[in-house]
């Protein structure tokens, strides 16, 4: 395991280690042709529960880019596999489930699933998790992930992929009852699947929202945020807490106070997200996906305004605004790691 000396890990408590912290979402993927290797004839969430396949995809990116940080690979929707739920990842498509939850019954019927249910069967993601952290060693931490709870709802009530998730928000003002019960259960489940990694040797925690950016500040307040906030509330190791398009309500996503950093997407600039979340969050981010493919010393001036600005927070990581296109070379990943961490290129 990682010492507490780490890179990351002093970001995320607030320092400035001498080398900067850079790792990417989903650095674990598509973009490296040893993962597309891998995975043939393999389903992504046989993949996700095959723990040597798993940690191996895992530690992938480590091996090839010098990152500072590992991000467990998984999927926001392997817990409520885990829980029991008919959920399968269709390719070109992503999560689709069985039976959509829609209704007050549909309600009633999931959240009667105990979340205890997740830790009872998560032994393949700790058995996963243990043989990462194995072979990282003391210089390299790994990062938990779970989804967030509205992010996972979004998914859960519209039966799959949607751009706007109406019926997701509709749920919200129809049956708020019903979306508070949902809500509070899925902060339960992702909160023991997070739990799960941090027992077997996660040493950080990242709660994903990819489609808050969906909703306004009202909404995310009131529906929102106080599920997050159970989610990773009483965890015992650095929390971050992203989303897209966060930008109306960045000060919020820190939960209160317990998140110890917040993601910040590329479309506001690091120093005016510091004034916004103020000096006692750490901030990681915010390279523009879209510029991986642009000239080197397009992209390089792009980095190195990103950490001039990431210097108005007391603590910066460096990472994508969002994940890693799956066509992005991975010699640029590599390329960036290097720039920021000041080595010869």
């Amino acid at each position: 395991m990682a010492t507490p000396d780490a890179p990351l890990l002093r970001a995320l408590r607030g320092d400035r280690p001498e080398r900067q912290p850079v790792w990417f979402m989903r650095q674990a993927g598509r973009s490296l042709p040893e993962y597309r290797e891998l995975r043939v004839g393999t389903r992504m969430l046989d993949a996700c529960l095959t723990p040597d396949l798993a940690a191996e995809i895992t530690l992938q990116p480590i091996r090839r880019h010098s990152v500072d940080a590992a991000i467990f690979f998984s999927d926001i929707v392997v817990p409520l596999r885990l829980a029991g739920v008919a959920v399968e990842i269709e390719p070109g498509r992503g999560p689709v489930f069985a039976d959509p939850v829609r209704t007050a019954a549909d309600v009633e019927r999931v959240t009667s699933i105990d979340p205890a249910d997740v830790a009872g069967a998560a032994e393949p993601i700790r058995d996963a998790v243990r043989l990462v952290t194995a072979e990282l060693g003391d210089g390299v931490p790994l990062i938990g992930f779970a989804g967030a709870p509205f992010t996972l709802a979004a998914y859960l009530v519209e039966g799959g992929p949607s751009k706007e998730h109406l019926r997701a928000r509709g749920m919200m003002y129809a049956d708020p009852t019903s979306w508070h019960r949902l809500a509070g259960w899925l902060a339960e489940v992702s909160r023991a699947f997070l739990q799960a990694q941090i027992d077997a040797g996660a040493q950080a925690v990242q709660l994903f929202d990819s489609w808050a950016g969906s909703l306004s500040r009202a909404t995310f307040l009131e529906h929102v945020a106080p599920h997050s906030r159970a989610a990773l509330e009483g965890v015992e190791v650095p929390r971050i807490h992203f989303g897209v398009g966060t930008g109306p309500f960045l000060a919020d996503m820190r939960l209160g106070g317990i998140a110890d950093a917040v993601g910040v997407d590329w479309r506001m600039p690091l120093d005016e997200a510091a004034a916004i979340v103020g000096p006692d969050t750490t901030l990681q981010g915010n390279i523009d996906p879209a510029l991986l493919g642009a000239p080197w010393p397009v992209l390089a001036a792009h980095i190195d305004d990103i950490l001039a600005r990431g210097r108005a927070a007391r603590a910066h990581v460096l990472n994508l605004g969002h994940g890693v296109p799956p066509d992005t070379d991975p010699a640029v990943l590599t390329r960036i790691v290097a720039h920021a961490h000041g080595e010869a290129e």
